[in-house]
């Protein structure tokens, strides 16, 4: 499908213009035809050079947007006029352009799904497959229902993400500011108190001081390597090797990759399972859920399934020999299997663990609270009290 430019004239004798997708400029021409307006151009639209940042589109508005849009389509209303009122009542500009731009193309003759494939900041390749196979099967709002409700469970799996890793973020940044604050400006004087005294460093004062001194010789070579060091890990995290080992260490970890490793099951799951009821081919289902996936492992994974599925296996041995998937669910996946069942079963696991991480967060903030109190009160109460033991023995002399 691609892009096209119209100019012409409508039947009350006005001038038109507008864009179109379609497969060829005879496409465009039937279709303004049908609309009764006689065609004077027809031309590939021109992207223009444009330095306008496209953000992307915040899932949680798509998952709104989706909800009230299966509503509509449930309730009888047409397809451009939920358009139309959605995009209306769209409080982001950018997200109510894109919907009035698919209006216009759905409107023009567009499918619904060719047109939302114009807008991948906005709508997924799930999506997209998924409206496409609604649109063939006659049950686009069946479609947009659990593309709702998957959207919705997707964010929240998201939120319980952030929740989880921005509280020990936030606390270990707040103590690394304060505890530079007082090695920089802080430690200095008291350092200068002691010399003038001459009062005798114990071994705790002498590597605060020692640790002060470098600060202030070398904080500006210390952010400097901290920037590059981000920058070298990031930029080796794009290459085939670095996003293989890194993701591996993660699902790795202690704890993090514990939960980790639930979120990957969690959402590899929810979105097979919303595929495979939604009509979507198992093949195309696992090459995108793979995309989905969030981790290269685990992506990897599904992608070995894949192969070993196209020479005629099972899905649930393929997952188990690639020992990332816990025994639990291959074993689920396999009675699916065998029921014809498959996407029940799926949803079933998801539900699970989608709690099961929800638990285990609240676990960890739980833990993580006091832990944090500990390490702040350590580390500011040690340098504290490394600068007041020179003063007892200074009081003891006096």
């Amino acid at each position: 499908m691609a892009r096209f430019e119209w100019e012409g004239v409508n039947r009350s004798g006005q001038a038109a213009k507008g864009v179109l997708v379609a497969d060829t400029a005879d496409a465009v021409s039937t279709v303004l035809r049908r609309q009764k307006i006689r065609a004077t151009r027809i031309a590939p639209a021109r992207e223009g050079f444009s330095f306008t940042f496209k953000r992307k589109i915040d899932q949680q508005k798509v998952a709104i947007f989706t909800r009230q849009f299966s509503v509509m389509i449930d309730a009888g209303l047409p397809l451009v006029q939920c358009l139309e009122i959605l995009s209306g009542q769209a409080d982001d500009p950018a997200f109510a352009d894109m919907l009035e731009t698919v209006r216009r193309d759905v409107e023009g003759g567009s499918t619904l799904a060719d047109a939302l494939r114009q807008h991948p900041k906005g709508f997924t390749e799930l999506y997209c497959n998924m409206v496409a196979a609604g649109e063939a099967g006659g049950i686009l709002d069946v479609i947009l229902r659990r593309l709702s409700t998957y959207l919705e469970k997707a964010v929240a799996l998201k939120a319980a993400v952030r929740s989880a890793s921005i509280y020990p973020l936030i606390i270990i940044s707040v103590a690394g500011i304060v505890v530079f604050v007082i090695l920089w400006k802080v430690i200095p004087t008291f350092a200068s108190l002691f010399a003038g005294l001459g009062a005798q460093l114990p071994l705790p004062t002498r590597i605060i001081v020692a640790a002060s001194n470098f600060i202030a010789a070398y904080s500006l070579f210390v952010f400097a390597g901290v920037i590059i060091l981000a920058i070298a890990i990031r930029q080796y995290y794009k290459t085939d090797g670095g996003e293989k080992l890194l993701d591996g260490l993660v699902l790795r970890s202690p704890v993090i990759g514990m939960i980790m490793r639930k979120i990957a099951v969690a959402r590899f799951c929810r979105t097979l399972g919303t595929l495979v009821s939604s009509g979507v081919p198992i093949l195309d289902g696992l090459d995108i859920t793979a995309k989905t996936a969030g981790n290269r492992v685990v992506k990897d994974a599904v992608m070995e399934t894949r192969t070993n599925i196209e020479a005629g296996k099972s899905i649930a041995k393929p997952l188990e020999s690639t020992r990332v998937f816990p025994p639990m669910v291959t074993q689920m996946i396999s009675v699916g299997e065998e029921t014809g069942a498959l996407d029940t079963m799926l949803s079933k696991i998801a539900d699970f663990y989608e709690d099961e991480v929800d638990t285990a967060v609240d676990n960890l903030m739980s833990l993580l609270e006091p832990v944090m109190i500990v390490f702040l009160g350590v580390v500011i109460g040690g340098i504290v009290i490394s600068m007041y033991l020179p003063m007892f023995d200074l009081i003891n002399k006096i």
